[in-house]
């Protein structure tokens, strides 16, 4: 059963904000030098690339969002990482695609995933020591690595673009066999040596969810990749860390039939609601350091407004979802930058 806390236990968990002294070293100004990234419960924005929510890209790094979302799609239809929510063909984002600071909100927008990356470069090097900021990837409909779109040159495109900005599977196993075995024996490092870091989320995209002819999923490719490198000698090359994609009970990644790629997942992503519903252990999560990406937190009864709740009753949510063991909570909360600066202790602590 879910974990469950008093209602005067999560008030405070609410309160409990970490303060931070602006949008760029938001989460990170006060923690304390043993405050790991996955003790943690900070707020993150979906679909963050959409121009309706923020004009520039560069505006959602500067909300003080810890997880900003980016749609990629792959296939063969169009050119390029193209980033769009609904449009395969095209990008339709607000990304520009910097090479400086001021470059950030004075080029055309409507860039590839490239572009998004670029943009994150610009913002990086304007704001050093920045709060570590999770950028999450949906993968619309899946690797295309017949046309250039597979995970090495996932790989080989971020490192091009953010070099060492990146933490990646690499930097966490540091000498271990898997990722499951780094992240149980206390692998993942404070959140002060993650500051101007960027880590890498992949989950599977619906497009590629409800494909019946795609048998091959972003987790799975990925997990592969992951696994292929190690054995190679070469992990520090990836950039990504793949999710197991929707919430269920026991063990998600038994879900893989392929035992070897189960210890490459350490994070894990789904509906916060059904996180909540009763018949799933949070706390499993948090006793074994695995991250646990909570999404659509205000539909979690009682339901709030998806974008512009009252201040308090979004604090409130957050601090319910970090009872309930989350790493970070999502929703579509943009117009609320204080309430996306929080960052509260896991599990109500």
């Amino acid at each position: 059963m879910t974990s469950k806390r008093c209602a005067g236990t999560v008030a405070v968990a609410a309160a409990a904000v970490i303060a931070a002294t602006g949008p760029a070293q938001a989460g990170t100004a006060t923690t304390t030098p043993t405050t790991t990234y996955d003790t943690t419960t900070a707020v993150g924005v979906h679909n963050a690339y959409d121009k309706a929510k923020y004009p520039y890209f560069a505006d959602a790094l500067d909300s003080g969002a810890a997880l900003v979302e980016v749609d990629v799609w792959t296939n063969a239809l169009g050119a390029s990482w193209r980033v769009s929510h609904s449009n395969p063909l095209g990008n339709n984002s607000n990304c520009v695609g910097a090479a400086t600071a001021a470059d950030l909100r004075t080029k055309d927008r409507n860039q590839d995933f490239a572009g998004c990356l670029a943009d994150l470069r610009a913002w990086h090097d304007a704001h050093p020591g920045h709060r570590p900021i999770l950028v999450k990837v949906e993968l619309k409909d899946g690797f295309n690595a017949k046309k250039g779109r597979g995970p090495a040159d996932f790989d080989a495109l971020v490192r091009q673009k953010l070099g060492d900005a990146v933490y990646g599977p690499g930097d966490l196993a540091a000498g271990h066999a898997t990722l499951d075995e780094a992240v149980r024996a206390g692998g993942w490092p404070p959140r002060a040596d993650l500051a101007g870091k960027f880590l890498f989320e992949l989950i599977p995209g619906t497009v590629e969810e409800r494909n019946p002819l795609d048998t091959l999923w972003t987790d799975v490719e990925y997990a592969t990749h992951l696994k292929d490198l190690a054995a190679q000698g070469r992990l520090g090359r990836a950039t990504a860390f793949p999710a197991v994609h929707g919430a269920a009970p026991g063990d998600p990644r038994e879900r893989y039939a392929d035992p070897a790629l189960r210890p490459w997942f350490v994070v894990f992503d789904g509906d916060a609601a059904t996180y909540l519903g009763g018949a799933i252990d949070t706390a499993w999560y948090d006793m074994r350091h695995y991250l646990l990406i909570m999404t659509d937190a205000h539909k979690v009864p009682p339901v709030l407004d998806a974008t512009r709740p009252t201040e308090a009753a979004a604090r409130a949510r957050v601090g319910q979802l970090a009872a309930a063991h989350a790493s970070f909570a999502t929703a579509d909360w943009y117009p609320l930058p204080d309430v996306l600066r929080m960052v509260v202790p896991r599990g109500g602590a």
